[in-house]
């Protein structure tokens, strides 16, 4: 395709995936649901056409333009209190499901297709992994069971990395025909093992880089490009690059607070969102307009053939993540008598909800695009994994609101009280530090007691810029004035985050906060 040609169908692309965004959110839709139907819509119209445009991406640029910044998003929003608390259940989905599904599927395929040999478990791997971005804006929407919502993105930061290690094998297994599953186990932990030291090694680069820098625009575009800085070593040297942009996302998100500006972390906001929702726009976009063009070709396959054999895989792997969950939530509290009196076990409705909260979306495609062009009937696995996504994403994600509805799997959030208890303490610390303030600087008493009025109904207030023992009195005493308001908004900000670091409130309740926080320090010069 020409080049001109090329970048006026990406504007296309994003201009529409920005409409169909609009148009799911006034009819309350999941915005990935209405990308794909449109997708879907948009690549008929344009097989149509007398010379229709191809849209497919080269198979080594999917996994790094898709991957690295939706895993490092994901990775620094990653709630590790919350984590941590539901580290089984997520360990449970994240890893034992996913292998689980890579041998159903791909055992079901192999049953029916003897000739893709080891390519039916990368078939496999390549649909196990669900994404969370769909059902968790369902859940957010619908004011569904925290728990849930912290189990399903647990299990999506660390599926991907499964299911793409268990992905490189079997890719590897069909270029050389042999497979040993205890070689295989050995590699599966030196490869994570080496993703995790090499996403810590990067993560805690950047957080030497931010304390460094104090310009925002600076510190976003190291924070860009740190995904990648990531990966591409990750992969180079043969070990997960999905754990290492994981890893790295979770240490720049726990240590923001102390290391990025205030600018930077309200600027960084908008910027990720815009870049993770074009991101995503792009790509379930792309997974509607890659169906006609991977159907033209498979002419070998009658459509009656092509028709039931995205059932069964499709029925297969839903039916395979409602027979994982359900026994992995009871078989382990059978065991433990321990377990279940620390915690007994949900009831059937959430489980439920859990067990077909299991749509496929970006890695799916990102994986089956990167198919290398030797394996056996590439575009079939290809057609299959987007049949899978189209009957996870749009069959399960139209339904589920009804089922959560119906079922009353609904909660209040503990967030309001997190946060409560958070501005509390910002309050308290705000107070303790003013005092002591009265007597550093006691030509400004007026500003003190008008300080000591706010806090008696506002919980954010910040300050700002580098001092300078030169200027003149009247903007020394501006200077002063910032210097009393940035060490409250000092002392404030290290009180939620010391109650984070305890286990008191959870990371969403902290941004809250700090945003507030930031705010003020940005009104005051920071």
């Amino acid at each position: 395709m020409d080049p001109t040609n090329a970048i006026e169908l990406v504007l296309l692309l994003i201009a529409t995936a920005t409409a169909l965004a609009f148009v799911a959110r006034r009819i309350g839709v999941a915005y990935p649901i209405v990308l794909v139907l449109g997708g879907l819509a948009l690549g008929l119209v344009l097989s149509a056409m007398p010379d229709p445009p191809s849209v497919e991406l080269a198979p080594n640029l999917v996994f790094l333009l898709f991957l690295p910044p939706i895993l490092f998003a994901a990775g620094y929003f990653t709630p590790i209190r919350d984590f941590k608390a539901n580290l089984r259940p997520i360990g449970l989905l994240a890893v034992g499901l996913v292998l689980f599904t890579t041998v159903v599927v791909g055992g079901v395929l192999l049953a029916l297709m003897p000739q893709l040999g080891p390519a039916a478990f990368a078939l496999g791997a390549i649909v196990a992994p669900p994404d969370a971005v769909a059902a968790t804006a369902i859940f957010r929407r619908l004011g569904v069971a925290p728990r849930i919502v912290t189990i399903l993105e647990g299990e999506s930061l660390i599926n991907d990395a499964t299911a793409l290690i268990v992905y490189r094998f079997a890719v590897a297994a069909v270029a050389s025909g042999t497979f040993s599953v205890v070689q295989g186990g050995a590699e599966f932990v030196v490869v994570a093992a080496g993703g995790i030291a090499i996403g810590a090694i990067v993560g805690l680069g950047l957080i030497s880089i931010w304390r460094r820098v104090n310009d925002p625009t600076l510190e976003l575009v190291i924070s860009l490009l740190v995904p990648f800085a990531a990966y591409l070593p990750a992969e180079n040297l043969h070990v997960s690059g999905v754990l290492a942009v994981v890893t790295a996302g979770i240490i720049a998100g726990r240590h923001a607070a102390r290391t990025l500006s205030p600018n930077a972390r309200l600027m960084g906001t908008g910027v990720w969102s815009v870049l993770i929702f074009v991101i995503n726009g792009f790509a379930f976009l792309l997974i509607g307009l890659q169906l006609p063009g991977i159907i033209h070709a498979l002419t070998a396959f009658s459509a009656g053939q092509l028709v039931g054999l995205g059932v069964v895989v499709s029925a297969t792997t839903i039916l395979a993540r409602i027979a994982w969950v359900f026994p992995a939530t009871y078989i382990p509290r059978w065991v433990s008598a321990k377990l279940r009196t620390s915690d007994p076990p949900p009831p059937i409705g959430a489980i439920f909800v859990i067990s077909w909260a299991g749509m496929r979306g970006v890695v799916s495609l990102a994986a089956a695009l990167a198919l290398p062009p030797g394996v056996p009937d590439r575009p079939l696995l290809i057609y299959l994994t987007l049949c899978v996504i189209l009957a996870t994403l749009v069959g399960q994600g139209l339904t589920l609101p009804w089922i959560v509805r119906r079922l009353g799997v609904v909660s209040g959030s503990s967030l309001e009280v997190e946060e409560r208890v958070a501005r509390q303490a910002v309050t308290d610390a705000a107070r303790q530090r003013l005092e002591a303030l009265v007597t550093e600087y006691p030509d400004h008493l007026e500003l003190v007691d008008n300080l000591r009025a706010e806090l008696e109904h506002d919980a954010g207030h910040a300050a700002g810029p580098d001092t300078d023992r030169d200027l003149d009195a009247e903007a020394r005493e501006r200077l002063e004035h910032q210097e009393i308001r940035l060490a409250l908004v000092a002392a404030q900000r290290e009180a939620v985050i010391r109650l984070r670091d305890d286990g008191v409130i959870g990371d969403e309740a902290l941004r809250l906060v700090e945003r507030d926080l930031d705010l003020e320090a940005v009104r005051a010069g920071a």
